[in-house]
């Protein structure tokens, strides 16, 4: 498990042995910086290579289910969209209240879904958009940003149903954005626009649920898919007769576009 560390007064050179020792995120506080270190550089080498004790050491927070590690959250830009906290006092971006949710922005596979929705949505015109594991809101809240009139939001945990509520409310979305707890058997209706940002396993049990649930020519966006089983994936879908028309990998995560076979 990563780790943090706290030094008081840093040397002059602690950013850059930080960094050759792999530090996930560094950053100064004070007069002294910050670090997360990865479980595999021990603090006795950090203390030898800055050639002085460690100050202070603590639990590192993990973000995106433990596979974003940052010391605080800060803006970032998804697509044409800016993301960031309400401390940053951004009045243009969609700002994200700081939860245990997955949706930072900060994972590939947000980015890649926000990049996928804006290609669809900069030739046609969607109406609503189902968004699977919404998380802490984010797909779906960009979305209404970028111009759909209406979104649904399914996740099976009740606090990230919570985030993804306060974080509407706190950028005027929450009489666009409906909540609902649990997977795409709770909603019925076919729908122009689905995304659905998980993992490749429960992808693919959803493909006989989702499938059926797409609107004539209506788009499904699938992401949290390794690129070592973006064929399993792949052949569920084809399976049940939809159309891949896109992909895209980043950092080891691939997004799916495809479309309804009707």
């Amino acid at each position: 498990m990563p780790y943090r560390i706290d030094i008081d007064r840093s040397p002059p050179n602690a950013l850059e042995v930080l960094i050759d020792l792999g530090a996930l995120d560094v950053e100064p506080v004070n007069e002294g910086i910050a670090a997360i270190l990865p479980d595999g550089v021990t603090q006795d080498t950090v203390a030898a290579a800055l050639g002085m004790p460690i100050l202070t050491v603590s639990a590192a927070v993990g973000r995106d289910d433990g596979s974003i590690w940052l010391l605080s959250t800060r803006a970032i830009r998804v697509g044409s969209v800016l993301v960031a906290s309400p401390e940053a006092a951004l009045p243009t971006a969609l700002v994200l209240t700081d939860s245990d949710a997955f949706g930072t922005g900060h994972h590939p596979t947000t980015a890649l879904c926000v990049e996928a929705m804006e290609e669809i949505l900069a030739v046609e015109r969607i109406d609503r958009v189902l968004d699977v594991g919404t998380g802490s809101g984010i797909l779906a809240l960009t979305a209404l940003m970028m111009g759909v009139p209406q979104a649904v939001g399914l996740d099976i945990d009740v606090n990230a149903l919570k985030a993804a509520g306060e974080n509407a409310r706190r950028n005027n979305l929450a009489n666009r954005l409906q909540l609902i707890l649990g997977g795409p058997d709770v909603v019925g209706g076919n729908w122009p626009l689905i995304v659905a940002n998980v993992l490749a396993a429960p992808l693919i049990d959803m493909a006989p649920i989702l499938v059926p649930r797409l609107g004539k020519r209506g788009h499904l966006i699938l992401s949290g898919i390794t690129s070592s089983l973006e064929p399993e994936v792949q052949q569920a879908y084809r399976h049940f007769g939809v159309r891949f028309i896109g992909s895209n990998t980043r950092a080891g995560w691939t997004v799916l576009v495809a479309q309804a076979p009707w």
